[in-house]
């Protein structure tokens, strides 16, 4: 946080481009709440200061934390054309028939509109994430950024860490099959020179071992649904707590898959690449240390 004291009665605005910020700059921290006027959070550019007042300007890291902790999400990363979240394993990420308030679609939303103060905020999905997985979510904030990463989407880098029941026979492997979904909509695999559903291609590497379980680093070549889930159960070795592809056990009381690596090229700034990663859920390591209770 920044802290610059008025040397004189003076109007806001005067005195943050007086400290190097331009009205432009000056303008949008104030409409984003990052201006305070010691408790008090600034409103308007043209608020009067008497001298000795000390004006706190919060960083964008600060306002993400802030963010954050009212949403119950964590922000990883926000410009002016994409907002990149770390989703909490059971929160959907857009609305179903029987749930249309509790995703990370509506509670963004929410969150633009009201920082905003404009009915008009709007987010876009870009991708989606398992109601069970955890992890690196990105949305747009208007239709051509969307449709932009949407058009590079195959092409971003997507790494995945998930705990597997056993332990797979080979330590790194590349599974390929055409992913269908039925009518009951679960997804399973093809196999063959067949045109009947998508190409679906995973890799694979096994990081940790134990008696029950490995721990698999896991990179995504192209971006079906469930296809990591139905992959692993292909290979016997279903994800943990996926009842759904026949897992057997849940040691950490969740689906264990989390996308904790993600890079692709910035849609308004394609020659600048976007890279993100955050931590792999602790309960992941300590399954092989003996410490999950």
């Amino acid at each position: 946080m920044r802290k610059i004291p008025a040397p004189n009665a003076s109007e806001l605005l005067g005195l943050l481009t007086d400290s190097g910020y331009s009205k432009t700059k000056a303008k949008q921290l104030i409409k984003h709440g990052a201006v305070a006027i010691g408790e008090r959070v600034a409103t308007r550019p043209d608020q009067l200061l008497t001298a000795g007042e000390v004006v706190c300007i919060r960083t964008e890291q600060e306002l993400r934390e802030q963010a954050g902790t009212c949403l119950g999400l964590t922000i990883v990363y926000e410009d002016e054309a994409i907002i990149v979240i770390d989703k909490p394993a059971g929160l959907l990420t857009i609305a179903t028939a029987k749930e249309k308030r509790k995703t990370a679609f509506y509670m963004l939303s929410d969150y633009l509109k009201e920082r905003e103060n404009s009915q008009q905020a709007r987010i876009f999905i870009v991708h989606r994430l398992d109601q069970g997985t955890s992890g690196l979510l990105v949305f747009a904030k208007n239709e051509a950024v969307k449709k932009t990463l949407q058009d590079q989407w195959e092409q971003a880098h997507k790494q995945y860490a998930a705990i597997v029941e056993g332990v797979p026979r080979q330590k790194e492997d590349k599974i390929i099959s055409r992913l269908v979904e039925s009518k009951a909509l679960r997804v399973y695999s093809v196999r063959g020179n067949g045109t009947e559903g998508k190409e679906a291609i995973t890799s694979y590497t096994v990081k940790k071992e134990g008696d029950d379980f490995a721990l698999l680093d896991i990179t995504l070549l192209t971006g079906r649904k469930n296809q990591i889930r139905v992959h692993m159960a292909d290979l016997g070795h279903p994800i943990a707590g996926d009842k759904k592809y026949g897992a057997k056990t849940n040691p950490l009381k969740r689906l264990a898959l989390h996308a904790y690596k993600l890079s692709f090229n910035h849609p308004v700034t394609p020659d600048k690449r976007m890279d993100f990663e955050i931590k792999i859920p602790g309960k992941f390591h300590m399954l092989f240390s003996g410490k999950l209770k």
